[in-house]
């Protein structure tokens, strides 16, 4: 019996799974992240001492590369290295995720699938700087998104719900930092493979990066409850939110810290990650 174009399309996906190619790429991926994470730190640090000299999200980080000597190029490796880990979470959201119990299944292929379009949107982001065309303002841009959202029928609920569900991914982050559950996406077990530095830079990464995104989450309930899209805005809104709380430029320096620890931890996960 010959093959249906649906088990050609798996096998092709299983084979480009396996593909050693792809692994690597993927890993760069993780590296691309790091440094991603390093610099949003540095410029969170920057911020709490009123010195930023950029937006401190995504935008502000690749505007960053673009800058640096031979940044187009350093801008299409890390495009690729997004690319390839948005197709490897693709892939594993398709095929399911291997390790993963039968009764967390279905949850596991969700989040793989949230993790794709999440590195896909970088990579795109990330081409968009390396040919010149890289906007600024990702704040600006969140609000005016999220006031024509809340224009819709139910646009209000829309915002608090995703406002609720950034939320949630700040306190899972939290939690899989304070519990060091991330120890589960490298190989071997217990930290003992890795290294107790690399166990402290993750518990630190997450933490911090689950608070910033827990104010994040905030900052859209805000914007729904008041019907005020301003209150609405990206990583660079929820920053400054910090440093305005009291003993903000603490906190902020904290946060930094933790965000650049997360991207060294990510340098780690390159080479350690389960893939």
């Amino acid at each position: 019996m010959s093959s249906t174009p649906t088990h050609m399309a798996e096998g092709a996906a299983r084979s480009a799974r396996h593909s050693t190619a792809l692994q690597l790429l993927a890993r760069a991926g993780y590296v691309a992240s790091g440094v991603l994470h390093l610099l949003i730190g540095v410029l969170a640090v920057q911020l709490a001492f009123g010195s930023s000299s950029g937006s401190a999200d995504q935008s502000g980080a690749f505007r960053q590369l673009a800058q640096a000597p031979g940044g187009a190029a350093i801008l299409w490796v890390v495009t690729i290295g997004f690319a390839a880990l948005a197709l490897w979470q693709l892939l594993e959201a398709l095929l399911g995720v291997p390790g993963t119990d039968s009764a967390k299944e279905v949850g596991a292929r969700l989040k793989a699938a949230a993790k794709a379009v999440l590195y896909g949107v970088l990579a795109w982001t990330a081409a968009q700087f390396a040919v010149g065309g890289g906007s600024g303002g990702g704040g600006n841009q969140q609000e005016s998104l999220t006031a024509d959202v809340m224009k819709s029928t139910a646009g209000q609920w829309l915002v608090g719900a995703v406002g609720l569900v950034i939320v949630g991914v700040g306190v899972f982050h939290v939690v899989k930092g304070w519990r060091k559950k991330f120890l589960e996406d490298l190989q071997g077990t217990g930290g003992g493979a890795v290294g107790t530095a690399v166990v402290r830079l993750g518990q630190v990464g997450y933490v911090a990066k689950g608070l910033a995104l827990a104010v994040l989450g905030g900052l859209f309930v805000a914007a729904a409850v008041t019907h005020d899209a301003d209150k609405a805005g990206g990583l660079d809104d929820a920053l400054h939110t910090i440093r305005e709380q009291p003993f903000g430029t603490v906190l902020l320096v904290v946060t930094g810290v933790g965000i650049a620890a997360y991207g060294v931890y990510s340098f780690a996960r390159a080479r350690y990650a389960r893939l």
